[in-house]
């Protein structure tokens, strides 16, 4: 993609422009009509910015600026202007525009002006982006973050069992996101439309295990005043994950072991039986085969459950995953509470690499949540890390901007191309920012 589309009918402005551009690493296109520009649009999409003389033969700068915001409100359009045409372009800011140059200009004026509208335009996509992230998480469920092996060995099982009726069982410590993985394995499967339905088998009491999930007739016990749909029936064309299955009573597991079997349910106090289409999700934190060999666990159930298994990675062995992980925690819980997403520095973020994580990807997302809500870090003893204090708009777009440096820095191991590329970036103006913000390249190298 260009980084800036620059219109103007007077060839030798263009020419002086085009090196001045040049020079200062600013990749740009030269036209001398609105319609040209319009038509490399329709066939290679919008560039970042765009710089027009509002008084063109053919279609006006204004008119211009009119057609891309129907495209995209938030494109950054630079409108140049004459003297006499200064009314004009103060209508034009009201109408959107970026801001506006006047004739005559310096070619360092026109550069800071244009570096100035490429850094909005890049800072508005990526929040865009990390919105429609935020919004697929809320209706699609949560994404499955982290690129080491093991991380990419369970997405890939994850599309290949996902849209299937196969049962599946999850292992993984407390914390891993096992719940996570469940509601990704059903939002990729046909059954999305309906109910996607978790019950924790260790927080439900022995007596009312067989009620909550089969549900009862009214008058089938005291107590049962009304008729109750349980949530194996809720769950009726969707998912039902069992969390914690290791908890469930033996005389529970029983019962379950023939649901599993013959997918019929019937209503506790009731002799109907109801037929299920459902997918159950079963998960633990214990070794289910070591369980029922020492009597704790079904073993006949332990096998049904066992078609397929996932097995989740504790957090301490996926440590590169953490500076990604971490990062994604400070913006959700920013959106989340309406504060700004804070950087932090080299000497804390080792030392969330160096921690041990009993609590896995929880722990780290309950620390990232406290780093925002108390504007420092409290970890590994109660020891602050550290304590942004920037409050007003530009310091606090600053410490965004950097922020997303770094994590780029971090997954390219300091690779100053590859970072280019990852950020859409020029050379320069990733070394500019780079000095800005006092980061050094050699500081996200691996050892």
């Amino acid at each position: 993609m260009c980084d800036v589309f620059f219109i103007d009918d007077e060839q030798d402005l263009r020419t002086a422009i085009e090196q001045s551009f040049e020079l200062a690493d600013i990749n740009a296109r030269f036209f001398s009509c609105a319609e040209d520009a319009l038509l490399a649009i329709q066939k290679e999409g919008l560039p970042t910015v765009i710089i027009s003389d509002i008084c063109l033969p053919g279609l006006s700068g204004q008119n211009l600026l009119t057609t891309i915001h129907h495209q995209d409100p938030n494109l950054p359009v630079v409108l140049i202007t004459g003297h006499g045409d200064i009314s004009m372009a103060v209508q034009a800011m009201h109408d959107g525009a970026y801001d506006f140059i006047e004739k005559p200009f310096s070619p360092e004026h026109l550069i800071e002006t244009t570096t100035r509208a490429i850094e909005k335009r890049q800072l508005t996509t990526e929040n865009e982006r990390l919105k429609r992230s935020l919004k697929a998480s809320q209706t699609l469920g949560p994404r499955i973050i982290g690129e080491t092996a093991s991380i990419q060995q369970l997405r890939d099982t994850i599309s290949h069992v996902a849209d299937t009726n196969a049962d599946i069982l999850l292992f993984g410590e407390t914390g891993t996101g096992k719940e996570l993985v469940a509601r990704s394995l059903h939002e990729q499967s046909s059954r999305r439309e309906n109910n996607f339905v978790a019950v924790n088998c260790g927080a439900v009491p022995e007596n009312l295990i067989e009620s909550e999930l089969y549900g009862h007739e009214k008058g089938a016990f005291t107590g049962a005043e009304t008729k109750r749909i349980g949530k194996f029936e809720h769950a009726q064309g969707g998912t039902l994950f069992l969390d914690e299955i290791e908890s469930m009573p033996m005389q529970a597991q029983i019962r379950l072991l023939r649901v599993l079997q013959e997918r019929v349910i019937e209503r506790v106090g009731s002799n109907e039986l109801l037929p299920l289409d459902i997918r159950v999700i079963a998960a633990t934190k214990i070794d289910l085969k070591q369980a029922s060999e020492d009597g704790k666990f079904r073993q006949d159930l332990y096998y049904r459950l066992n078609i397929v298994t996932l097995d989740i990675p504790p957090l301490r062995e996926r440590k590169d995953d953490i500076p990604a992980l971490f990062h994604h925690f400070l913006l959700v819980a920013a959106a989340r509470y309406g504060k700004a997403a804070q950087s932090i520095d080299r000497q804390a973020l080792q030392t969330l690499l160096n921690h041990a994580w009993p609590g896995n990807v929880r722990e780290l997302r309950n620390a990232a949540e406290r780093y925002v809500l108390l504007g420092k870090m409290i970890q590994l003893g109660e020891a602050p890390l550290s304590s942004p204090v920037s409050t007003n708009l530009v310091d606090q777009v600053a410490e965004f901007e950097k922020s997303v440096i770094e994590q780029a820095l971090l997954e390219t191991g300091g690779s100053i191309k590859e970072t280019m590329e990852r950020l859409g970036v020029a050379r320069k103006t990733l070394y500019d920012k780079m000095q800005r913000y006092r980061l050094d390249k050699e500081m996200f190298k691996e050892n």
